[in-house]
């Protein structure tokens, strides 16, 4: 099988299991998936899906991250230079969070979260699409549900990669899920309104009505006004995709029941916070409001033994 290997950069104190988790969320996602300590996915990145597998080695005085592409037809220097760029953001490789350890230090309980999860890095989804989706398939719904959902979604619509026991599929294209009927994606259990949305969005994203990399680009707040325009996009869903796409660190997503539950957990409040008490309660944290909603992510999967 055509491959291509080569080490990633990072620091001593960096941990892929912990920034794996991060973005994986549950144990039940197929997408990005984590089995004995290494990290794949599948990347349509064009006519023949990709597999990316990224390895710690932790044996050396300086760990490294040892990344390996596969393709069942051939590696191309450009898709394999995209392939890298595109691991590199997801796994926050280069995001430096030493200012984050510093203001912890005199925050507490986050420091004795920072401290815990040390080395683990901000995820980021590789496409505000997959963002966009992402927010979608969980709304009102269960995280466990909607992960469900995302996987029938990649099976059914996503590039598949047959490995030597499995077959594990990409995160669909906005041009396969355009080409899709509203019917189609609701058979993966979507309500009608989401499956609506879903369908909407990767029409106008791969007809190029609106354009979701820009967004790069823009303040968080202009951002989050053009995310708002987005049919099925509410606050919680923008300031997700602020999160969780755009890796804007600075935002906490307040309307999350599962961060409001985590932080009441956390204060030991009486009642779960709302949004503007959420608001409150992260400004002295700024501008890593974001970070310590992974650090509250992570300390909820250990408190289930999940990590």
């Amino acid at each position: 099988m055509p491959q291509a290997k080569f080490v990633l950069a990072t620091d001593s104190a960096y941990r892929l299991d912990l920034t794996v988790w991060a973005l994986r969320r549950r144990g039940t996602n197929a997408i990005d998936r984590w089995d004995a300590g290494q990290y794949s996915r599948i990347l349509d990145l064009g006519d023949d899906p990709l597999r990316v597998l990224v390895k710690q080695d932790a044996s050396k005085a300086e760990p490294t991250l040892n990344m390996t592409v596969q393709s069942r037809t051939g590696i191309g220097k450009q898709a394999t230079a995209q392939a890298r760029l595109l691991i590199q953001k997801m796994l926050g490789l280069k995001v430096d969070l030493t200012p984050f350890y510093d203001m912890a230090g005199s925050h507490e309980p986050i420091n004795a979260l920072a401290t815990q999860f040390a080395g683990v890095r901000p995820p980021r989804f590789p496409s505000v699409f997959e963002g966009l989706v992402n927010a979608i398939a969980c709304q009102q719904v269960t995280l466990d549900l909607g992960i469900v959902l995302l996987n029938r979604l990649a099976e059914k619509f996503g590039k598949g990669f047959a490995g030597d026991t499995t077959t594990q599929h990409a995160f669909p294209a906005a041009a396969r899920l355009a080409e899709a009927s509203e019917g189609a994606i609701k058979e993966v259990g979507f309500s009608y309104q989401k499956a609506r949305s879903i369908k909407e969005l990767a029409t106008n994203v791969a007809e190029q009505r609106i354009d979701l990399d820009s967004l790069e680009h823009t303040t968080s707040k202009e951002a989050t006004q053009r995310l708002l325009a987005i049919r099925g996009v509410g606050r919680w869903s923008a300031e997700y995709v602020l999160l969780r796409a755009l890796g804007r660190l600075d935002t906490f997503p307040g309307d999350d029941v599962g961060a409001q539950n985590n932080l009441q957990r956390l204060f030991h409040l009486s009642d779960r916070p709302d949004y503007e008490h959420i608001r409150r309660l992260t400004s002295g944290w700024r501008p890593y409001q974001g970070v310590v909603y992974f650090h509250l992510l992570l300390d909820r999967l250990h408190a289930k033994g999940v990590i």
